[in-house]
């Protein structure tokens, strides 16, 4: 990848918005509905459930709302990684880590507060695969991390 002269905002947007776009697409395989049916619950967390008989609107929204997410979410581990960990080796397992944190957060604090109210309820199956969904996204985040961070000096 090409060197930035903002190499914090650039993993930041950059593994935001990879990671996030990638997540609709694993959340539309683990349940098998159309990413725009997924999009239209992600809404739902601002909109509550007429946010699921609405339209392209609804979608648009969910989308905005799903970058919007995964930019902050990136952007709390390139903050709190960029001196060393972004850099080091060790690189992939703070993403995986980081990972397992955005499981928690999202499903057992973010989405039950949400205007849907959705308590977690996992089969077994659904819980590993969300669980797989969101380590892959930590690990895309610190990806973006370490190789936009590498040749930055602090």
């Amino acid at each position: 990848m090409p060197r930035t002269r903002h190499p914090v905002l650039a993993a930041t947007v950059w593994g935001g918005l990879v990671a996030g776009t990638l997540d609709v697409g694993a959340a539309s395989l683990i349940s098998g509905y159309n990413p725009v049916v997924i999009l239209k619950y992600i809404a739902g967390g601002v909109l509550g459930k007429v946010s699921l008989t609405g339209g392209w609107n609804e979608a648009a929204l969910g989308m905005l709302l799903q970058w919007g997410m995964s930019i902050v979410i990136a952007a709390i581990y390139v903050l709190l990684t960029r001196k060393r960990i972004a850099r080091s080796p060790q690189w992939p397992w703070w993403g995986i880590g980081y990972g397992v944190v955005i499981f928690a957060v999202m499903n057992y604090l973010v989405v039950p507060f949400s205007a849907l109210h959705a308590p977690p309820h996992f089969s077994t199956f659904s819980f590993v695969a969300n669980l797989a969904a969101m380590l892959l996204f930590g690990w895309i985040v610190a990806l973006f991390a370490n190789t936009k961070l590498r040749a930055a000096t602090y």
